[in-house]
This record gives structure tokens, C-alpha cells and sequence, in this order.
């Protein structure tokens, strides 16, 4: 295959971040329900991970707001969305197959508000199981190792952003961020989808040391960011 574009190449980025953020946050508000039994406002924690304001009434307004809200930027259901809006316009790439699986994911999540009765953790465990099948799919699908390549920075860029967040150990983090610099090692020197060195720079100091990384978190979510920024990026 030729160069792809770097209109493709953004929407399998995208593509990417979107897929892994819905399955990040749908696994972190499972372990937030878990810590939350018995509380009325138990959530707070997880909004300041992410610098949010508290605008919900208890615990049922803020899952149900941040499982399935559409409007709500920050919910499951917003992320699931635009992933396969992005998978659309990408499914001769990603085989219709895999597109199926965010499919699945959408009908899953809906059929789940409906049926919600607090039980969030019923709503949650066959979306997991779903997207682990979305990730396979792409595996056993996929041939261009480019196009694979770029969905797989971008799941990775979302996961270190979103573990950063909510404050992960460093041992996960830096685990994460070595699968990055693999990934990233691999996109070929041709094509016009490149990562900015100035910030990749930054990324590689701050998470060099557990110290480092408490210290200036806020910083490596920021440069996680811009890694991908058109301006000052040395091919």
C-alpha cells in the first residue's frame, strides 16, 4: 500500500485514542462503582482526576451522565460514538468486521440505559469483552502494518494519558510509555503523519523517573497533547 493520507492517517489516530478511551473509562468507573457502595457522593475523586466541576445530584446522575450522555463529552458513550464515526469513513482499512464490533458496542450501550436500574456493573462487563473483540479483529484484519501501526499510537497515547490522569503507578506508566516509543519507532520515515520531537523529548524526561513523573504529571499530560502538533516536527 502507498502512503496514506494524512486526513486517514489523523482518523486512524483517532480512531485509536476514541476506541481506548471508551474502554478506559468504562473499566474505571467499574473499579469508581466499586469504591462508591454505601457512599452518597463518592465520585468527586474521579472528576478531579480529569478537573471537573461537581454538577450532579448523587452517585445515579453521575454514572448515568457519564456512562451514556452523548452531550457530555467526558461520558462512554460520547467516546464509543466518535470512534465509530471515525470507523466509518475507515472500514475498507479496518475490514467491515471490525467496524462491527463498535457496532455492537453501540447497541450494547444503548440497550444498557434503557435497561439500567443501578447495576452499572451488569451495564459494563460485556462492553469490555466487546472491545477486547474490536482489538482482535483489527489483528487478524488489518495487513498494512502503517495503517495498524498509527490506531496503535493512538490507543496508546490515550491510555498514557488517561493512566497519567488518574494517577496510575509508575510502573504501569512507564510500561505503557515504552510501547509508545516501540510503536512510534515504526511509522515510516515517508509518511506525512509524524510526531513532534520537541515534545516526545519532553515525554522521555519526565517519565525517565518515578520522581520525575510525580512531579510534572500535568506537564506529560500536556505534551501527550501536542505530541502529534504540525508545527516544529522534524521528519
Amino acid at each position: 500500500m502507498g502512503i496514506i493520507s494524512l486526513e486517514h492517517s489523523d482518523r486512524l489516530y483517532w480512531l485509536g485514542r476514541y476506541t481506548e478511551r471508551f474502554f478506559t473509562t468504562i473499566k474505571a468507573l467499574g473499579r469508581q462503582f466499586d469504591k462508591m457502595i454505601g457512599t452518597s457522593h463518592g465520585y468527586t475523586d474521579y472528576l478531579d482526576c480529569f478537573g471537573l466541576p461537581d454538577i450532579y445530584t448523587d452517585n445515579r446522575s453521575f454514572f448515568r451522565s457519564m456512562l451514556f450522555d452523548k452531550n457530555n463529552a467526558n461520558s462512554a458513550n460520547y467516546s464509543l460514538e466518535r470512534a465509530y464515526d471515525n470507523g466509518i469513513v475507515l472500514r475498507e482499512e479496518i475490514s467491515t468486521d471490525s467496524l462491527s464490533f463498535l457496532q455492537m458496542a453501540m447497541d450494547t450501550i444503548a440497550k444498557a440505559e434503557q435497561e439500567h436500574n443501578g447495576n452499572v456493573r451488569l451495564a459494563l462487563l460485556p462492553l469490555e469483552d466487546i472491545i477486547y473483540s474490536f482489538w482482535g479483529s483489527i489483528n487478524e484484519h488489518i495487513y498494512d502494518d502503517e495503517i495498524r501501526n498509527i490506531i496503535y499510537i493512538g490507543k496508546t497515547v490515550e491510555r498514557l494519558d488517561m493512566y497519567i490522569r488518574m494517577k496510575y503507578p509508575f510502573e504501569r506508566v512507564e510500561k505503557e510509555f515504552i510501547r509508545l516509543l516501540k510503536n512510534l519507532n515504526r511509522v515510516p520515515k515517508g509518511t506525512p503523519y509524524r510526531y513532534n520531537t520537541k515534545y516526545l523529548s519532553d515525554l522521555v524526561e519526565i517519565l525517565g523517573t518515578q520522581e520525575d513523573y510525580r512531579r510534572d504529571s500535568e506537564k506529560a499530560v500536556d505534551s501527550l497533547g501536542h505530541l502529534f502538533d504540525t508545527e516544529e516536527v522534524f521528519v
